[in-house]
């Protein structure tokens, strides 16, 4: 066997093996990142795969790289909304918060390792981040349920503090080499990483969606090759530019993940696949870096320099940064402990050691131990923190999976399938009582093993899979019959009409998007049109508010029957 045989061979094996840890992790509520770098300890050469490995700058390579594909499906998967909720709190986390951080634990560093200050700031910087591989893993895969402003606070701090980070140990390490003086330059290299990165960010953002979106090409699964290959180039372009390539490509993601794209829901499931992959192979190659020989020689003062971090450094940056935001003190509490680190300062302590600092192997042994520490103790407590602090929120049901009738660009149409919950507002209801808008069509309906074909008395249950072909302009609406029925109806798109059948019974439309008309129950929404409106006033054009929705003729008949209605949403100060 060749040792290129071997090599695939070792890959194929790990990757497998990794997968399996996946499982297990979920089964031990260990976070998985442990189980990957203690896989790569294994395979290592004191481990009883004895793989020999020992290149930092190929290690810095793949971790690179992983960590720009693991941030490009994070944006993917960022909704629009919760970047504008969150954004000035988690910028000012990711910026103050990574500087404080590193501040305190750098002094505490110097201190215990007995380095020179600046030596003890470089260590600091490098583990001040909070890892987006990690918190992205917690959060999604986890098994806990957050607020959703809790976690969008701590996805976009984790995914936009690295610049930062960098801009830190960079900085240091310049100084340390006598090649910087503290000032302007390190002042521009900050602006230089996060301006042009956003730049980059954003801008090959819309240009991936224009491409992607006029591309004819003939293999649908070129697709997602085509926006993994935009993901790479953003990072390549930005880094190239002086720009943080991470921050460009998170942005760039979120971008493309907000966009309407042909074969959006492929995209999707291609670029979680390959994020699984490179969080398994980046942290079993830095597991393969690491001696646990080394690890034990730096354990206590690893583990003193660690607390350092878990218990005063982030405390005191959030204490600086976050109450001003209207978090409240179990928030505060949370966002305190759940600091977590991973992959990032392992990479950037691949950097000491590409510079030749002196004390980089020291620093990089002590890395590693905190980042597992902070894995084990941060990680592993993290839903228990959350069931104490009261935080802990029901999983939500499955999200609606668009089916891939948008890969057709000359369809105005969508399928979406619909898992319905056991407290979803569709859960126990005839098809016929959903009050569906105009243009919605349950196509199927699936149960267990069995498929149903859907009639007006067919009663849907918790468990089932709703199918539906609909026009997109009605998706927001018929997403609200099929969610939580103690959702927020301050979530019901608002200014927008849409189109309702005239026989629909007043009770069903409130039941649907839980609200209330303030009228007769019973009556359908024709019927309630009239009572409010004089014979001569049931012309196309009379609008009437019920509570918080007003009712809108569209059409009558030549024989004056109310044919068509349009429902609108009112904002909550117009509600009389």
């Amino acid at each position: 066997m060749t040792l290129v045989d071997t090599l695939i061979l070792l890959t194929g094996l790990l990757v497998l093996l990794g997968i399996a840890s996946s499982k297990l992790s979920a089964r031990l509520g260990l976070p998985v990142l442990v189980l990957f770098l203690v896989l790569g300890m294994l395979a290592g050469e004191e481990g009883i795969g004895g793989i020999a490995f020992e290149n930092y700058p190929l290690a810095h390579g793949i971790g690179t790289l992983a960590l720009a594909v693991i941030l490009f499906d994070g944006g993917l998967g960022t909704p629009l909304a919760a970047v504008r909720a969150v954004w000035r709190p988690a910028l000012l986390l990711a910026t103050v918060g990574v500087l404080g951080t590193a501040l305190v634990t750098g002094f505490a560093a110097a201190w215990i390792l007995q380095l020179s200050l600046l030596e003890g700031l470089l260590l600091g910087s490098i583990v001040g981040s909070t890892d987006a591989a990690a918190v992205f893993s917690a959060l999604r895969h986890g098994g806990v349920t957050l607020p959703k402003r809790l976690a969008a606070t701590l996805e976009v701090e984790s995914a936009s503090n690295d610049p930062m980070a960098i801009f830190l140990t960079v900085g240091c390490i310049e100084l340390l080499a006598g090649r910087m003086v503290l000032g302007s330059g390190l002042l521009g290299l900050f602006l230089s990483q996060m301006v042009l990165g956003a730049l980059v960010g954003v801008g090959l953002g819309y240009v991936a969606v224009w491409v992607v979106n006029r591309i004819n090409l003939d293999a649908a699964g070129l697709y997602p090759v085509l926006v993994t290959a935009f993901g790479l180039l953003t990072f390549g372009l930005a880094s190239w530019m002086g720009g943080s390539g991470f921050l460009a490509v998170y942005l760039a993601g979120i971008v493309l993940g907000n966009s309407r794209l042909v074969l959006q829901r492929g995209i999707r499931l291609f670029h979680d696949a390959s994020a699984w992959l490179a969080q398994i192979v980046m942290f079993v190659v830095l597991g393969l870096l690491t001696f646990p020989s080394r690890l034990a020689a730096v354990s206590v003062q690893g583990l003193l320099i660690g607390l350092v971090l878990i218990l005063a450094a982030r405390p005191i940056a959030v204490a600086l940064t976050l109450p001003w935001f209207r978090f409240n003190r179990r928030e505060l509490l949370f966002l305190s402990w759940v600091g977590l680190k991973g992959a990032v300062p392992i990479t950037l302590a691949t950097f000491p050691l590409l510079a030749g600092i002196p004390q980089a192997p020291l620093l990089f042994d002590v890395v590693f131990f905190v980042v597992v520490l902070s894995a084990l103790v941060q990680g592993w407590t993290l839903p228990v923190l959350a069931r104490w602090l009261g935080l802990e929120r029901p999983a939500e049901p499955a999200s609606p999976v668009r089916l891939e009738i948008m890969s057709l660009r000359d369809v105005e149409g969508e399928v979406v399938d619909y898992a319905v919950g056991a407290t979803s507002r569709a859960a126990g209801r005839l098809v016929r009582e959903l009050a569906l808008p105009e243009g919605a069509v349950i196509a199927l309906i699936v149960r267990q093993h069995q498929v149903i074909p859907p009639h007006g008395k067919t009663r849907i249950k918790a468990g089932d899979h709703a199918i539906l072909v609909l026009r997109r302009e009605i998706l927001p609406l018929v997403t609200q019959v099929f969610s939580d029925t103690e959702g927020d109806r301050d979530a019901l798109p608002r200014l927008t009409e849409f189109p309702l059948r005239p026989n629909v019974r007043v009770r069903e439309l409130e039941d649907a998007y839980g609200i209330e008309m303030k009228t007769r129950p019973q009556w359908t929404l024709a019927e309630a049109l009239r009572s409010r409106l004089q014979p001569q006033q049931v012309q196309p054009g009379s609008m009437v508010q019920f509570g918080p929705i007003a009712l809108h003729v569209r059409r009558v008949s030549t024989t004056g029957e109310i044919e068509q209605i349009g429902m609108v949403i009112l904002p909550t100060e117009d509600i009389a």
